[in-house]
């Protein structure tokens, strides 16, 4: 009787060097890409992924995975290889298709297109930074549904880095918060080969990153060879031993490793190898295999499905024994974590809190009618987690029920101290994990910090809120350093993200309910700090707040013109209707809130709004030239198309010519069929 037939012990070098012929096969098929951090990481990729990653290839979305962030994304190829051999939905089709329109695979990882990948990488750092947001609120959660015997929240984040992402200075803004906060199951794993896109970095980057990430209270492991899977596998198993602190694993590696003429070199780093040059990695490395082609015994040790299924069963089985003891904490870990709904009450109570703050009629800041949204959400959704860039007596981000995050401890406030693309990105990261949704305060002119934190929430359509107060020059005193002109217009600007500039207290506590239902994508919350009237509407009225664009107040007889305005000018639109009126014009307000609300909606509706047989006067504290499309050549703008002014917020109104006399000025023009100059 024959003896049973064992599998083939496959070597390591094989498993990592079909992670890097995927990568070369791919880039070479695209001649586009960037073959040499794949080359550089695969042992450490092969490490990681073999021995330590917890996935279920089977199921992306499985709430206790571990997380996996490409910081260094423009290696995007190492992610594909890894998904596609590991099981994920990924087949060997769409590694051929690199970078090609409509694959899956595309130049760098975009969540929601490709399975498996946890956020979009590229811009450099800010993978790093989401990664902050993953193991905060990964301890976040562990503290607030964990229970004595029932572990239900834990687990890891792991992030590949390299030089590009520890010279942004994001990376000083979001590793010294995660090293204050303690986020032991954060681990990066940099690659340091001491070449980016220029050169050699040690012209440009001399850092000594090891006591760089000491002085943050990280835990560092030095040297590790970055080839040597012995020593990778030692430095994984000292990061997985729970110091309180997160741990940065200094990789030394060659980039390019396994290319005879290229490897070490900034050549490497951007273009395909070449036909010669692939000829002459197979041959070093022994690879013989067709392009694209992996060997069955290759891919039969890369796959992990049975024991990604296994790992999820038993964290299903413990979560069953979790719901049986802690039925309620169960139900609120399955609404916000795996099926991220809104409570069931949600529409009936927001409805009660728009009508007590049409019943309180508040002249107040919008920014202190955020405030008094947020204390009257806390109670309703637990999963509000705030914070400020050293601006929460000024934004007024925390409420009564507000609790700080603190080092080892739950929380729902951050203070992300002065960190605003910090804070944008951990708050990405936030949201991507799950169970919270982020918000985030600075002053409006800030914004320019976190931009493109904001850009890359639009990007993946994630829920993330942004607290923007300060919105105008009227904030006076501290001058045009601080007064913000193009912010409001060039948001606006940004594809799928949602610009709220309220007038009053009501349209702030819509704008927050707005926020919280938008799903898919941030919203930018304008803010004032000046007091702002109260607006009485009519029920259709307070449902129009909604379509971004509503008539506010109409003519007394026929009209002869509409004044347009956003946030605190509504008001001086309204003031100047009555002068008007005395005047004999009859004028009629809109205040938009939201333009690209307004935008979606009907031609027709759009029409009733702003008739089109009228001239239109939009009145904004910003730059002009975004208001044309609303007002056409026929019409005008009374915007700001300079700085602002020091001085008290009176004067700096009346400098820069925002008064109700100037709007009736301009108003009268237009009327009279006069172009504005």
């Amino acid at each position: 009787m024959n003896a049973q037939v064992r599998p083939k012990a496959v070597a390591r070098r094989e498993l990592c060097n079909a992670l890097r012929f995927l990568a070369i096969d791919a880039v070479e098929a695209a001649n586009s890409g960037h073959p040499g951090m794949p080359l550089g990481m695969a042992e450490i990729a092969e490490v990681l992924w073999r021995r330590h990653l917890k996935h279920n290839p089977a199921d992306p979305l499985w709430p206790d995975r571990d997380r996996f962030v490409l910081s260094n994304g423009h290696g995007s190829m190492l992610l594909y290889a890894l998904l596609h051999l590991s099981g994920y939905a990924l087949p060997l089709q769409e590694l051929q298709r690199f970078r090609q329109l409509h694959s899956k695979t595309p130049g760098h990882p975009e969540v929601g297109v490709t399975p498996g990948v946890e956020t979009t990488t590229g811009p450099l750092g800010q993978g790093l930074a989401n990664a902050v947001g993953m193991a905060l609120a990964e301890q976040l959660l562990a503290a607030e549904f964990n229970r004595p015997g029932h572990t239900i929240v834990d687990h890891r984040t792991w992030v590949f880095v390299g030089d590009g992402c520890l010279m942004e200075g994001i990376s000083h803004e979001a590793c010294s918060l995660a090293g204050t906060l303690g986020l032991s199951k954060l681990v990066a794993m940099y690659d340091d080969n001491g070449i980016s896109i220029d050169g050699r970095v040690e012209a440009w980057f001399t850092d000594d990153t090891p006591r760089r990430f000491e002085a943050y209270g990280w835990r560092v492991i030095r040297e590790v060879p970055g080839h040597d899977t012995a020593a990778i596998e030692a430095a994984l198993v000292q990061a997985h031993a729970d110091c309180g602190a997160p741990t940065l694993v200094c990789c030394r590696t060659v980039i390019g490793h396994g290319s005879p003429n290229k490897a070490g070199t900034h050549e490497i780093h951007g273009a395909a190898l070449g036909a010669a040059e692939v000829a002459a990695a197979r041959a070093a490395l022994g690879w013989t295999a067709e392009p694209f082609e992996i060997p069955g015994e290759i891919r039969a040790a890369w796959n992990a499905r049975a024991t990604g299924a296994a790992r999820q069963a038993e964290w299903q089985r413990r979560f069953a024994a979790y719901a049986e003891a802690r039925p309620q904490l169960a139900a609120e870990f399955e609404r916000r974590v795996r099926r991220r709904a809104l409570p069931a009450n949600w529409c009936d109570a927001s409805q009660r809190l728009l009508a007590a703050t049409v019943a309180q009629a508040a002249g107040i800041a919008s920014r202190k009618a955020s405030q008094n949204a947020i204390e009257a959400l806390q109670p309703l959704l637990p999963e509000l987690l705030g914070g400020s860039a050293d601006l929460t007596g000024s934004n007024l981000t925390a409420g009564r029920s507000s609790v700080p995050v603190r080092r080892g401890g739950w929380g729902n406030h951050i203070n992300y101290g002065v960190r605003e693309f910090g804070m944008g990105a951990v708050m990405n990261g936030m949201a991507l994990h799950g169970g919270y949704i982020p918000y985030g305060g600075t002053f409006l002119t800030f914004s320019d910090y976190s931009r493109n934190a904001v850009r890359m929430a639009a990007l993946m359509r994630q829920r993330v809120i942004h607290v923007f107060t300060h919105d105008s020059i009227m904030l006076g005193e501290d001058g045009p350093t601080h007064q913000p002109v193009e912010q409001a217009s060039s948001l606006r600007l940004i594809p799928n993200c949602s610009v709220w500039r309220p007038c009053d207290a009501v349209e702030t506590q819509v704008a927050w309910q707005a926020a919280i239902e938008r799903l898919y994508g941030p919203t930018c919350l304008l803010l004032s700090r000046q007091n702002l009237p109260h607006f009485v509407r009519s029920a259709q009225q307070l449902n129009d707040i909604r379509r971004g664009g509503y008539l506010l107040a109409d003519s007394d007889g026929p009209a002869a013109i509409t004044l347009l305005a956003t946030g605190s000018e509504v008001a001086l639109a309204m003031s100047a209707r009555e002068m008007l009126g005395t005047a004999g014009i009859a004028a009629r307000v809109v205040s938009m809130p939201n333009c690209g609300e307004f935008d979606r909606q009907s031609a027709g509706y759009r029409a009733t709004v702003l008739p089109r047989a009228l001239p239109v006067l939009a009145i904004e504290a910003g730059v002009s030239n975004f208001w044309r499309a609303y007002t056409g050549f026929d019409g005008d703008v009374l915007g700001i198309d300079r700085f602002g002014e020091s001085a008290p917020a009176a004067h700096a109104a009346a400098e820069l010519g925002l008064t109700p006399q100037a709007v009736c000025a301009r108003a009268r023009a237009l009327v009279q069929g006069k172009r504005p100059s």
